[in-house]
């Protein structure tokens, strides 16, 4: 049962809890499925894809070197995310095809609006955790 201990880890590591609404970008053959299985054991269901509508609280976005642009990813993101809700990151490790920069990251980050609070190993995946700034302009009235 090693592997279902490690799984428990990676939720935790995620801060991935019991009914949490969790929205997956990004899934490709090369994806952590112990990863993702361990958040839907964690939140008692499947992860949502692109197409939900739901307000989400927590979204997995798995990125590689050559996905694209990371700010236009994250600000596509960040649209249904609920006010508490936060963004992580999944990138290939250092060394693995796909590894992206950590100052990728860090560059793209502040242009979507999101700011980077911790970082997680998660085997051969590397999350960063994003959230929005507590005050939002658009909110003040």
């Amino acid at each position: 049962m090693v592997a279902a201990a490690d799984a428990q880890n990676f939720a935790q590591k995620l801060g991935i809890t019991a009914d949490m609404a969790v929205q997956e970008l990004g899934w490709d053959e090369d994806t952590d499925d112990n990863l993702r299985a361990a958040v839907e054991d964690a939140i008692g269901g499947e992860l949502l894809d692109e197409d939900s509508d739901e307000v989400i609280d927590v979204v997995l976005l798995w990125w590689r070197d050559e996905d694209g642009d990371l700010v236009d990813a994250l600000m596509d993101a960040i649209g249904p995310l609920s006010d508490e809700g936060f963004v992580w990151v999944l990138t290939p490790k250092t060394g693995q095809v796909g590894h992206v920069e950590p100052s990728e990251i860090a560059e793209s980050a502040p242009t979507a609006g999101l700011t980077q609070t911790s970082a997680a190993n998660l085997g051969n995946w590397t999350g960063s955790r994003l959230v929005q700034p507590k005050s939002h302009p658009a909110n003040k009235r």
